[in-house]
């Protein structure tokens, strides 16, 4: 992968080919440790690392601001927090408040996350994250109507990924969680931090506060 990472580079961005089209020519790159090492290539950084110990640094912060949260989004994330202290896994915890920053950001943690059924009987899957109700209870990227993972294990880890798959396969965010995916690179990525939207901006001086 390394020998024909400059290939895969030129195609993408020349060609733009459809995800289908890329998994096909390169099914090697759609697996987690892939994507991992293709992302450092592309930007020197950790991506797990890098966005996961950001999610935690910014959390207490977080959790101040969702509760003091009023209007419609407040209403959303409260049913949400109130889970919160019920769950024992960090795993868990994270997913919670990555749907409750969704929400605090004014769009709909639901237009990313859903379930597997639904997602079956839709055409435009631009970018999803599919939940499957089993004993292992997995959350798989979709991008294009195409799984692009398997056995993701949770949501924020699906998030994480699908910023993988956004820079391997030079994609643009989904117009209708454009400020979740903006924090997720400006603020847990911390890439191209200069130049965020005014509703990042703003979540990013708060958190500063």
């Amino acid at each position: 992968m390394l020998r024909t990472f400059s290939i895969r580079r030129k195609e993408v961005v020349t060609i733009s080919p459809a995800v289908s089209v890329f998994k096909e020519r390169w099914p090697g790159l759609f697996c987690k440790a892939q994507v991992l090492v293709e992302f450092r290539r592309i930007t020197t950084i950790s991506l797990e690392e890098t966005f996961m110990l950001n999610l935690d640094r910014y959390t207490p912060r977080l959790l101040q601001l969702m509760l003091a949260r009023g209007g419609t989004s407040g209403t959303r994330i409260c049913p949400l927090l109130n889970t919160i202290n019920e769950v024992q896994s960090i795993e868990k915890k994270r997913d919670i408040l990555v749907c409750c920053l969704i929400e605090y950001l004014g769009e709909n943690h639901e237009e990313l996350f859903q379930d597997c059924q639904e997602l079956e009987r839709q055409t435009n899957q631009a970018m999803k994250v599919m939940v499957m109700h089993n004993p292992t209870a997995e959350q798989d990227p979709v991008i294009e109507g195409n799984k692009v993972l398997s056995g993701c294990g949770n949501r924020t880890t699906a998030c994480m990924l699908l910023m993988g798959f956004i820079y391997a396969l030079n994609l643009e965010y989904p117009r209708n969680l454009k400020y979740s995916f903006d924090v997720f690179q400006k603020l847990f990525l911390e890439l191209d931090g200069t130049n965020p939207l005014k509703k990042v901006q703003t979540l990013k001086r708060k958190l500063m506060e």
